[in-house]
């Protein structure tokens, strides 16, 4: 599969109502460009691909927004919605925060959230400018997995920052 099969299957798979074959995001995954750390900054809008994965849905109720990366040092895995409407870091939900590096994943290197509190890993590529596709891996996770995918889209007009959790939306 090439990157361009690979980003059109994705979108197909991104609008999909019901259960996608991780095998399928796996052939995606391997068609796109890794990320550096400093080139993903910024405030992303998130979602789910519904893998059967236990996490699946469970995000949702908590008010999952998406992610903030305000630098290499300073990411926010858990932004939620209250509801009152107002965008916060759930830092009780994960333990504390995060930072990104660049971390060697079925054998390319790619921007990684590492989390403060959790034995957890959240790897980055690229679908397009806008676009990113991850999948979280943990401690005791084989490395067939299962893994939860996700996808992030970065906020328009935020490229890189943003309103920070807690400042609106």
């Amino acid at each position: 599969m090439d990157v361009l099969d690979a980003r059109a299957r994705f979108e197909e798979l991104r609008e999909k109502d019901g259960p996608v074959d991780p095998s399928e995001l796996d052939e995606i995954w391997a068609a796109l460009a890794t990320v550096r750390p400093e080139d993903i900054l910024g405030e992303w809008k998130g979602g789910e691909f519904d893998t059967g994965h236990p996490l699946n849905g469970e995000l949702a109720k908590a008010g999952w927004y998406g992610k903030t990366f305000t630098a290499v040092h300073d990411a926010k895995p858990l932004i939620c919605r209250a509801e009152s409407g107002e965008l916060y870091s759930h830092v009780e939900l994960g333990k504390g925060e995060a930072s990104l590096w660049t971390v060697e994943f079925r054998g390319e290197s790619t921007a990684t959230m590492v989390y403060d509190g959790r034995p957890v890993l959240d790897h980055f590529k690229q679908v397009d400018d806008t676009t990113l596709m991850g999948i979280m891996n943990a401690k005791g996770v084989p490395a067939e997995g299962p893994f939860y995918y996700f996808f992030l889209e970065r906020v328009p007009g935020t490229p890189h920052g943003g309103p920070r959790a807690g400042e609106g939306s």
